[in-house]
């Protein structure tokens, strides 16, 4: 009894380590990020840059140490995702406009953890658009009044401004309904003042695409510094602005020479921000394509391309093709009538034809 007893344990022990067995041959192993092919190391400096836009050395010099100190992590629980490896998911989503799951499947990430990168990464970025998005000091003012005078004769001309909409997914609850814009989509109705070289001196990035052009400049701050006489010098902007002696909209009907060199010069110059919108959307295929990521998230990554497309201006990065051009060459004309229109505003362009154009 006592074999018999010792042989049927021995032979439980035996069902149960091959079920044993078997768990652990049928078990999945853990998937660890470090062990997927680095692309600083995997691709050559070509195929590097047409995938995230930057060079190797451009990520590891200029943008690497932008984030690296608010993407560190002290420990390592959880498998974290490395800084540069959390920079590389978020350029490759601005310079593809894919899907934040294709994006992940990429990396071997989640869909989640590449929507709280892209938000975190992008936050971090857009918290450097002071540093990099400014009027700068007097004497480049001066530098940049020089660049547009070469371009068409248009003396004290500073920036040229513009908005131009940027599609994105509907909002909903109350408010979803105002960010459709006329043409019938939703969007964020983005300004921006640009210098001659296409680079940002100035981007709002808060009102809906139903907001007119005009209302957005009126609640500006950067209107705010020409009327407190900060900035000198004169924008140019289409006629959905109204014409003002810090202003300078085209004429819509010349009567004489002057006003048609007026127009002439002033399309030659202005078309510069249309060129930049072309460039900017080029460079990064997110504004083009539209956003799907929540409103919040959506203003992070407008700004912070806006960041990256000037790092890219200032250290003479090789621009992208400009493929996308939103009404270059092609002004549609608005009416916009109102004090500013009739009064000061007409009296100081009619002067300043007659000064500079006659």
């Amino acid at each position: 009894m006592d074999n018999e007893f010792l042989n049927d344990s021995d032979s439980d022990d035996g069902f149960e380590d091959e079920n044993v067995e078997n768990d652990i041959r049928w078990r999945l192993p853990k998937r660890y990020i470090r062990e997927w092919e680095n692309p600083i190391e995997f691709y050559e400096d070509g195929p590097f840059k047409k995938r995230y836009r930057f060079s190797k050395k451009a990520v590891i010099d200029i943008l690497l140490p932008l984030v690296n100190e608010q993407l560190q992590r002290n420990d390592n629980r959880g498998l974290p995702i490395s800084p540069i490896m959390q920079l590389l998911i978020t350029l490759r989503f601005y310079a593809t406009s894919s899907f934040q799951i294709v994006n992940g499947d990429i990396r071997g990430v989640s869909q989640a953890s590449v929507s709280c990168i892209v938000a975190r990464v992008s936050t971090i970025l857009a918290s450097h658009l002071k540093q990099y998005i400014n009027f700068s000091t007097q004497q480049r003012q001066r530098q940049n009044t020089n660049r547009f005078y070469e371009v068409a004769n248009f003396p004290r001309i500073i920036g040229c401004i513009d908005c131009t909409h940027i599609r994105i997914a509907n909002p909903g609850g109350n408010n979803g309904e105002i960010f459709r814009n006329r043409k019938g989509w939703f969007s964020l109705n983005v300004q921006v003042v640009c210098g001659p070289q296409r680079e940002i001196l100035d981007i709002v990035v808060r009102h809906p695409g139903s907001a007119h052009d005009a209302v957005i400049f009126d609640r500006s701050s950067v209107r705010c510094r020409f009327e407190l006489g900060y900035l000198d010098g004169i924008l140019l902007g289409d006629s959905g602005y109204a014409c003002r002696k810090y202003l300078l909209t085209p004429v819509l009907r010349p009567d004489n020479n002057a006003e048609i060199r007026y127009n002439n010069a002033h399309k030659k110059t202005r078309v510069i921000i249309e060129q930049l919108f072309g460039v900017w959307k080029r460079r990064f295929p997110c504004l083009y394509y539209g956003l799907r990521t929540k409103l919040s998230t959506s203003v992070a990554i407008i700004c912070a391309t806006a960041v990256l497309h000037n790092i890219c201006i200032y250290h003479g990065f090789e621009e992208i093709e400009q493929e996308h051009n939103e009404q270059e060459q092609n002004e549609v004309f608005e009416a916009v009538f109102n004090r500013e229109e009739d009064g000061i505003g007409l009296t100081y362009r009619r002067a300043f034809i007659l000064r500079h154009f006659s």
